[in-house]
């Protein structure tokens, strides 16, 4: 099959262009990543779909095609956290790491899936190589209290062929919402996820509402899913779709300001993780809020049963 008769409806340009219903995205995703369509198809559908923008129920027939398709984490005895990892450090330091080993110290499994998308930036998985956590080569299981890394090229080929369209075009595209959104395990999980501008929370709770998500979603760093640690942003939880705000975004800095690593190099940002896991400096307050909240999270959803969503 092709994927034309979708993008003749959502390339219609913005005020023309028609949504599609959440079987068709999840049709038309599908398609694209089995290879099934030509770079031409492929490019204009990133397009149109970046000048359209997507519907929750778009979104969720994405996130419907993705999970047909995922090469799955074994589900674990507790909810699994999952940290979505693609912009890396710009010119903070990339705290991803950070996050994932403090709720690794709380006895959750935490994976990290990501892949490099901007040039010139350090990334999530430089970062956790410095501290001795290399990436998965192969799928496997995650123990409790422990981080693994998962590349996106290992979770499904196809995804990460439609992230790196990017480097080609120069824009983003459903993939770069997909994987923010997506659950990669077999079981459980708590997805930690963020936002960068204002638009994309709302979008992001329509579609965790509508999939029924357990999820902690914030307004991220340089667009990593781990709290500014010189400022509180806004926290909302979802358990199985249903959304409570934690906490609300606290203007200005804080009265105490972290002291951060001068550069955002990988080595001096393992050496201030180092040091924060070890007690000699002191965990951010935002991010130490943040991992109670994800806590929490997880402790309720280990209770509710799982239901299937539609």
């Amino acid at each position: 099959m092709a994927i034309g008769h979708y993008i003749k409806e959502i390339g219609r340009g913005k005020d023309g262009a028609r949504a599609l219903t959440r079987e068709q995205a999840a049709d038309l995703l599908g398609q694209v990543l089995d290879g099934a369509v030509t770079d031409l198809e492929v490019g204009a559908f990133c397009l149109a779909m970046r000048i359209k923008g997507e519907t929750p129920q778009e979104m969720a027939g994405f996130l419907d095609a993705a999970e047909a398709r995922v090469h799955k984490i074994p589900a674990s005895d507790q909810p699994v956290i999952v940290i979505p990892s693609y912009n890396g450090a710009r010119k903070l330091p990339v705290l991803t790491p950070l996050l994932a080993l403090l709720l690794a110290r709380e006895g959750l499994p935490v994976l990290v899936h990501g892949t490099a998308t901007e040039p010139k930036r350090i990334f999530t998985s430089e970062v956790l190589a410095a501290l001795d956590i290399p990436a998965q080569e192969a799928i496997e299981s995650i123990a409790p209290g422990s981080v693994a890394f998962v590349p996106t090229a290992l979770l499904n080929a196809g995804l990460q062929r439609l992230l790196d369209v990017r480097r080609v075009v120069g824009l983003r595209n459903p993939a770069h919402s997909l994987v923010k959104l997506m659950n990669p395990v077999a079981g459980p999980a708590v997805i930690v996820s963020s936002y960068t501008h204002p638009e994309y929370a709302v979008s992001m709770a329509e579609t965790f509402a509508l999939v029924g998500a357990n999820a902690l979603l914030i307004r991220g760093t340089e667009g990593e899913s781990v709290a500014d640690p010189r400022r509180t942003p806004r926290m909302q939880a979802f358990v199985q779709g249903q959304s409570t705000d934690l906490q609300a975004y606290q203007g200005g800095a804080l009265t105490s300001l972290p002291q951060l690593p001068e550069g955002t190099d990988a080595r001096s940002t393992a050496r201030y993780i180092r040091a924060v896991l070890a007690g000699t400096e002191p965990v951010p307050d935002p991010i130490a809020q943040q991992v109670a909240h994800t806590v929490a999270i997880a402790n309720v959803a280990r209770k509710v049963p799982v239901e299937p969503h539609a």
